[in-house]
């Protein structure tokens, strides 16, 4: 059976390597947030060695399972993955151009289609659906508008939004954490934990607070 004492030193390292992790994330959204141009670039480059990566890994199971009736689908998936990779990795620019355009035209439809929803079906949640519904097609037109600058700073936007809130979630995770086991730590003092290998009773508050005042 393990130590108490030593689970917990361990939980709380865990822990703390976590909250580690969400402040470094949160420094690499807030410096995104700064510098969205860099934080566009780095975001595009990280798509393209994913794909790059995840196309000769898919290229190696394809292969490992050649045979099969899913050998040539699994070599040309793979395929596509490697040439996106590549053409992401060399034309960051118009990648990200491309992906803003996308992105635009999916905040556009997606505004129109909850605008349009939300008057139709009138449901009880009608005024926060053509809130969102407002606000995306309004997203969507700004960044049309200004294509192909807005290429420049919107997928880097997003990009270092997500660093940022997924850094928060991890540091609130892990001191929240980190503060859960000391304080159970705290509470399984040397003499409960001999009372519960003894099998003896705990005493309760009331008597506790007796035996001080006799002392």
């Amino acid at each position: 059976m393990a130590d108490p004492a030593t689970e917990g030193r361990r939980l709380r390292r865990s822990f703390g390597r976590l909250a580690v992790l969400g402040a470094l994330l949160v420094v690499a959204g807030l410096v995104g947030l700064v510098y969205t141009g860099l934080a566009t670039l780095t975001s595009m480059l990280l798509f393209g060695w994913l794909l790059l990566i995840g196309g000769f890994v898919g290229l190696l199971h394809a292969i490992d399972s050649r045979g099969t009736n899913y050998f040539w689908l699994g070599v040309v998936v793979a395929a596509l993955n490697i040439a996106a990779g590549v053409v992401v990795i060399r034309h960051p620019q118009g990648t990200a151009e491309a992906l803003t355009m996308f992105a635009a035209l999916l905040f556009l439809t997606g505004g129109v289609f909850r605008l349009v929803g939300s008057v139709v079906v009138r449901g009880p949640q009608f005024g926060w659906t053509l809130l969102q519904g407002v606000f995306g097609l309004l997203l969507g037109l700004l960044v049309l508008f200004d294509w192909p600058h807005s290429s420049l700073y919107v997928l880097g936007l997003f990009f270092s939004l997500a660093l940022l809130f997924d850094g928060l979630g991890l540091l609130a995770t892990g001191l929240g954490g980190r503060r859960v086991v000391s304080m159970v730590s705290e509470s399984m003092t040397p003499e409960r934990s001999e009372r519960r290998v003894t099998g003896e009773p705990s005493a309760s508050p009331s008597e506790e607070r007796h035996k001080w005042s006799k002392e």
